[in-house]
């Protein structure tokens, strides 16, 4: 995926509606850039696996505006290869729960989807198993940031990582991590672009 600017006026108005919404929260952690990344990946898995777009987009533009609630000296502390408190992790879904589920009932969004989405925001992360089709895409989605060309530049720089330790990582665990056929091929297709371009 070279094109990391996606053009959201490309979505339908609500999801528009809903990114703009999500932003003031998104600016922490280079969750914007994110954000936009993953977007672009759930769109592609949507074409390809069953899931329910009104939940796929809004669950995945608002996965993560729980991160604005944590200060930011602790983000770190919270994930990547040896986590201080991991319980901050849980902290950013529960919050982010809460925040999806307010943005999503102003713009007056169907309350049976918000329901959902609000679930899927509240174990994105640490929940193991997917409670629905549209579950498995975000999860696959959120995933798939860390193999584009911009995801390995933050997380290498971020947690000071060789990049061909974490390229092999990345690599070793494709079939494990990911939920759909789509999104492993879309995984092997990015390690295979991070190692020839040497991007």
């Amino acid at each position: 995926m070279k094109k990391y600017n996606l053009d959201i006026m490309a979505i339908k108005p609500i999801y528009q509606k809903i990114f703009e919404k999500a932003k003031p929260f998104l600016r922490t952690r280079k969750n914007l850039i994110h954000t936009k990344i993953a977007l672009q990946y759930a769109l592609k898995l949507l074409k390809s696996e069953k899931g329910d777009e009104a939940i796929v987009i809004p669950a995945i533009i608002l996965h993560d505006v729980g991160w604005k609630a944590i200060p930011e000296h602790l983000h770190l502390t919270a994930f990547g290869p040896n986590p201080s408190n991991p319980k901050l992790a849980r902290v950013h879904e529960l919050e982010g729960a809460k925040i999806a589920k307010g943005v999503l009932e102003k713009l007056h969004y169907p309350p049976e989807k918000v329901d959902e989405i609000s679930r899927i925001v509240q174990g994105h992360d640490t929940r193991k198993r997917p409670i629905s089709a549209s579950d498995r895409i975000v999860k696959d989605a959120d995933k798939l940031w860390r193999y584009s060309r911009r995801g390995v530049k933050v997380e290498t720089e971020r947690f000071n990582v060789p990049r061909s330790i974490y390229l092999s990582f990345l690599e070793k665990i494709i079939n494990e991590w990911f939920l759909t056929p789509t999104a492993r091929e879309l995984a092997k297709k990015e390690i295979l672009s991070r190692r020839c371009k040497k991007d």
